[in-house]
Order: C-alpha cells, then structure tokens, then sequence
C-alpha cells in the first residue's frame, strides 16, 4: 500500500522551505521544536526547549479568512478529502498549524508528544468541538441532548451512569453472548448465501460480494440486540423496510453534517435551506425508529416488574443496556431516550465501515490473515464456547482492529479546549482554544510509525512491553481518557466477534489489491466498497 503526498495549498507561515524530517525547514532554529529523539524508526516522546517561546500568531496558518478558505474548500471539494488536506498541510507546514473555515478556528497537531501535552491540560470536565446541527436538531425539536453534545458537571453525572452499563467489565461479560450470537449468525446467513449464489462445486463454493449492505445490516441487528435486548431480523430473507430507512437516515446524517458545521444552522433553517432540511429529516427519523423501539422495551420491562428477577433482566435473561438504565431509573426516562438514541446513530456506520476496510487488509495480506486465524482457532478450541476467553485469548483480533482505524480512523480527529495555556511546539497556545489532533496523518507518518503504510496487527502486541513514553498517544481511534467513545466496548466486542467468526468459517480474498481510495462524510469510508471473495474453510 503507498500513499503520495504533495502540497495542494499555498500556505502561508513562518516556516520556509520543505525538508525530509517535518516538511519544511525551520528558521532560526524555532519552527519545530518538538522533534524529540528517533529510535528504531519512531519518533519518541521527548522534547527540546528552544528559548524564545513563540506567540500564536506566530503558529504557521492556511490563510486568515475563514470564508474565503471556507469557499476555496468548497470549490476543491475539500470536504470530502479533508484527510488528505490534513497530511498535505502538515507536510506543508510542519507537526503544528493554524486554520480558519468559516466560523470555525481550530490548531491542528499530529505528533503523539503534542498529544500528550493536550490531554494532559483537558481538566475534568474535558471538552470537544460541539456539532452544532445536532445541538440545533435537539434545540427546535425539545429533544433532551445525550452525552455526546453536553459539557460540564451535567455530562460528566450522566457519562458517569452510562459507563456502568457499557463500559466497565462486568458489563462487557453480560453483553458479550449476544453480540456473539449475532456474529455466529451472520456467518449462517453468508454460508446460505454462499450455497445458493456461489461459484464452485458443493462444499467448495466461493462467493465474491460487496459486503457492505450486510455490514450495515449486521451493525444495526448486534446494536439492537446490545442496546434493546432483542433481534429484529435483519438477516432474514426479506428485512423490514424500516429498519433499512434507519440505515439511510444515518448516512444522509453523516453526509450533511460536515458541510453544516461551518455555517450557523439557524440561519439555514430561517432560510429554509435544503441542506438543513435534509439533516433535520434524517434525525427526525433515527429519533422515530428509537423511539419506537424504546417504548417496545419499555412495555417489556413493565409486565416483567412484578417478577423478583436482578436489575436489567426479565426472568432472568439480560434486556440490553436499555432494560438495565430503565431499571435502575439513576437517569430520566428523557435522558435514557436521548442517550440510547445517540448510541444507535453512532453503532452502525462506526462498525459497518471499519470491518469493510478490516475484510478487505485480511483478504489482501493472506500471510497475516492465517496468523490470526491460527492464534483464533487455538483460542477459541479452549475457550469451550466462551466469548470473553476466546477474545482474551486472541490478542491479534484486537491488534487486527487497532491496526485497522490506525489506518482508517472512523474519525480523523480527536478533539479539546486546554483549560489552562500550554505550549505546543514552542508556540503558545491560550486556554479554550480548540485543539485537534489529527489521527489519520499521524496513523501513517513515519515520524510516528515504522513502515507506517504495512499492515501488521502484531506491532501492538510487540509493543505492550515497551514504555508507555514510548508508545502512548498513537492509537486515539476511540478517543482518550474520561470523554472517550462511550460505545468504545461495544464496538471492540463487536468488530472482534465478528473478525473471529468470519476467519473460523471461510477464507478471504480480494479480485484486486490495489490501494482503496477513500472519502469523508463524518466519518471516513472507501470511495467504493471492496468486493470480497468468501471461500468455505
């Protein structure tokens, strides 16, 4: 796989001309200053102090004018390449730049020792840039907001309620069996699939597909099973129509969004523009699809009280994390709506798109495909059928998905509002500003990453010995610390799962191996699906 970086700006800064090491040569010794010491190929988390502390303005920018950068954006189509904008400007201008889109002002930063510093000055209370349409959305239509869009001591209560449910250990045991139940079924499905469709003689038929609408397909079945406590059929032979109207809504979501973010929404909505219009529909029809879902489990759980069975259960089977935050009422039914409404919107694309790029790196890359399938089988032969063994016991699955969205982030940036003044690159940066860090161009810079554009899930186990110094801060897919994804464990579970069974039950192939090229809506997906060859093992 290779990738070919050129500047496709014209940028403007205090840094002169491009050199091998950050992309431009730094004037009198105060560009870059932050190169820290090199080891086995990887940048290290060291810092040289250089004296003369630099001020903000000094920070090397794009260009000033938000609007018209914002308008150049647009014309370029910058949006849907805003990833390899990222890795060009910071070849361009270094590990550290300013820039300015419309409305919105960010520094943008790539390097794990810069990483640190950030996280390091998040507070508490830890911020991140606030999507505004959804807020909006929320706003117009009096829906309570969930996790993802509050701030302060009122985030971190609720965050604090949800972790118990999706987050923490004993809630990962209870939620495990029935996302293995939904990957155990998925690989029925494409085995019937595979006898019906496929190419061969019986019993060594090949099925070559796009797997995608079956990747959405199995992402909303497995969140409905975790989230509900109940399956809704989606690998049946005719899936209901609703349940792929939830899909499009979802990614006509995703896709509006970016575009709004540097625009205020309420001006589009006294306009009555058409963009807005189309992502307040979409929202409007996650809500219902949510909502008719929760009031499902909510009956459930009504004709269930009356039977002595434990919290989030109903004589005696686990009801999902719906069940078990309506049992406990810690949170108001509205706030247990908002939330679970957020965990669905954000539990299919984030899982569906990742396994697309994970199907596509084990199909071309046989040689580790059949390490993981080994270390896979010998694990789950011990495990004796239980999930929780089987993954523990196969830390190449995890590696597989760390590997994957080092790659491919699901979000190409994580982002904070320092709560005190801290220095990036010898460049002062004042509290509240935003702050991003860019996961994809670090995920494949060599400044970052030996051989960064081979796919190796084994990098990550080979490196749980080494300091954290050493290799903190570079795997940021699922965010950092107290405001990290809250649906983090579900996804690993899932994608995990479903990479286990797949790799027990078939072999994987691609008819072409060439580089995917990729595009962002919100979150970053392939141009064109991969088709995958699925061969009976």
């Amino acid at each position: 796989m290779s990738t070919r970086v050129t500047a496709g700006i014209k940028a403007k800064g205090s840094c002169g001309s491009r050199n091998v090491f950050f992309g431009v040569a730094p004037q009198k010794g105060l560009c870059v200053t932050a190169a820290g010491t090199v080891m086995h190929g990887k940048l290290e988390g060291g810092k040289r102090v250089v004296k003369g502390m630099r001020s903000f303005e000094e920070i090397p920018h794009t260009g000033r004018n938000g609007w018209l950068n914002l308008l150049k954006s647009w014309r370029e189509n910058r949006f849907q390449q805003l990833h390899k904008h990222m890795e060009r400007t910071f070849n361009t201008l270094g590990p550290i730049y300013r820039e300015k889109l419309g409305t919105l002002s960010s520094v943008n930063i790539m390097l794990p020792s810069d990483v640190s510093e950030l996280f390091k000055s998040e507070g508490l209370h830890p911020r991140r840039m606030t999507l505004q349409p959804w807020a909006t959305h929320r706003e117009i239509r009096n829906h309570s907001k969930g996790i993802f869009l509050k701030n302060g001591e009122e985030w971190r209560a609720d965050r604090l309620q949800l972790n118990k449910e999706v987050m923490m250990s004993a809630a990962v045991k209870r939620f495990l069996p029935l996302l293995d139940e939904v990957a155990k079924d998925f690989c029925q499905m494409l085995q019937t699939r595979m006898e019906k469709e496929g190419r061969g003689e019986k019993g060594k038929c090949v099925l070559t597909i796009d797997p995608s609408p079956d990747l959405f397909r199995f992402a909303l079945e497995a969140s409905c099973h975790v989230l509900y406590g109940e399956r809704i059929g989606l690998f049946s032979s005719s899936p209901s129509l609703e349940s792929q109207k939830f899909i499009w809504a979802v990614e006509r979501m995703l896709t509006t969004t970016p575009p709004l973010l540097y625009l205020p929404p309420r001006l589009l909505l006294r306009m009555g523009a058409p963009l807005w219009t189309q992502h307040a529909t979409a929202w409007d029809h996650i809500f219902s699809h949510a909502e008719a879902r929760i009031q499902r489990g909510y009956q459930r759980l009504s004709t269930s009280l009356d039977r002595a069975s434990p919290a989030g259960t109903a004589g005696g089977q686990y009801t999902g994390v719906l069940g078990q935050l309506m049992e406990k009422g810690q949170l108001s039914l509205d706030l247990i709506k908002a939330n679970i409404t957020e965990l669905m919107a954000g539990g299919v694309d984030t899982t569906a798109v990742p396994l697309q790029f994970a199907l596509f790196e084990l199909g071309r890359n046989p040689e580790v495909q059949e390490s993981v399938r080994q270390q896979v089988r010998a694990s789950w032969a011990q495990a004796g059928g239980d999930p929780h063994k089987a993954l523990q016991g196969a830390p190449l699955l995890k590696g597989t998905i760390k590997e994957v969205l080092r790659l491919y982030p699901v979000g190409i940036t994580v982002q904070r509002y320092p709560v005190r003044d801290i220095v990036l690159q010898n460049y002062h940066i004042p509290a509240g500003t935003l702050v991003q860090a860019c996961i994809y161009p670090m995920g494949r810079s060599e400044k970052v990453f030996e051989d960064p554009l081979r796919f190796d899930p084994s990098r990550w186990n080979r490196e749980e010995g080494q300091r954290v110094e050493a290799t903190g801060f570079r795997s940021l897919a699922f965010g950092f610390g107290a405001r990290q994804c809250v649906g983090r464990r579900i996804a690993e579970s899932e994608m995990q799962l479903f990479l286990m069974h797949i790799l027990l039950s078939f072999h994987l192939s691609v008819p072409s191996s060439e580089d995917l090229n990729t595009t962002i809506t919100l979150i970053l997906q392939p141009e064109t699906p991969p088709r995958i060859t699925f061969s009976k093992l």
